[in-house]
């Protein structure tokens, strides 16, 4: 059983030596929600697709190809959150006789501890920290319906990633994500140019080793996500993992405003 909410490390063959991880699901190794079985393996499977990229083995600036995924992931997200989500004043859909099975969740091992990119593995922390609360909410329970309360816990999560790659990432100010339904526009992805703002250390990296670049066929089993149940006793890293805060940097706009997701406010607690 696993023991901590810290993210855990998949030591499991060569996936073990190139730092892979997946997420802390406690004792918590099912779902009786439907939507959140569907959310847990729409995030994952994003996830695991934008850490297999190669931007992750690079120092330099994240591609416009992995900041449009990140993009497209929140929007997509966030469409199913905001129009799912019951108020707590609103009567939630119930069944009258059917009692519907368990549904294990899966997780899908990614890159992490020894990613190179320091965008993408901070913003994989968040990921994975954002599976764990779904895997371990109370809304688990439901068997119909996630209320704002869930997707407020979720989205904060989303939210956090966003407004960091379009602060950081595209000159954003504060000011500019901190309005509900902030979305980045095409005219933003276009005019992406980190050169304009990072320091010249930052744009310039070594050849990174080619070592621990996996093949489609070996990484089949993980792509098709592993039942947390089928997983072995999985140690932490041997190490400290404190996911950082950071707040927005001021700098240029590009494009005009767009309407993104606007999530609930999260709860104190679960």
């Amino acid at each position: 059983m696993v023991t901590s909410d810290t993210v855990r490390w998949y030591n499991v063959g060569k996936f073990g030596e190139a730092g892979y991880a997946v997420p802390a699901w406690g004792d918590d190794i099912s779902t009786l929600n439907p939507n959140i079985a569907e959310l847990t393996d729409l995030i994952g499977q994003n996830l695991f697709a934008l850490m297999h990229q190669e931007d992750v083995d690079m120092k330099t600036p994240p591609s416009i190809n992995s900041l449009r995924a990140i993009h497209n992931l929140y929007v997509r997200a966030g469409q199913i959150l905001t129009a799912r989500a019951v108020p707590s004043g609103q009567t939630e859909f119930r069944t009258t006789h059917v009692s519907p099975a368990a549904t294990v969740f899966k997780a899908y091992p990614i890159p992490f501890f020894k990613v190179r990119n320091p965008h993408l593995k901070r913003w994989a922390g968040f990921g994975l920290m954002l599976l764990s609360e779904m895997f371990q909410h109370t809304e688990n329970r439901k068997t119909m319906e996630i209320t704002t309360v869930f997707a407020g816990d979720v989205g904060k999560y989303l939210q956090r990633i966003y407004r960091n790659m379009a602060t950081e990432l595209f000159g954003k100010t504060s000011a500019d994500v901190d309005k509900p339904g902030f979305l980045l526009t095409d005219a933003d992805f276009t005019a992406y140019n980190p050169a304009a703002f990072f320091t010249r250390t930052e744009l310039v990296d070594t050849v990174p080793p080619f070592e621990m670049v996996f093949t489609e066929d070996q990484l089949q089993v993980l792509r098709a996500g592993i039942p947390v149940t089928m997983l072995p006793q999985l140690p932490t890293w041997p190490g400290l993992l404190i996911p950082g805060d950071f707040s927005g940097s001021t700098g240029s706009t590009v494009g005009g405003a767009a309407t993104g997701p606007v999530f609930p406010a999260p709860t104190v607690g679960v």
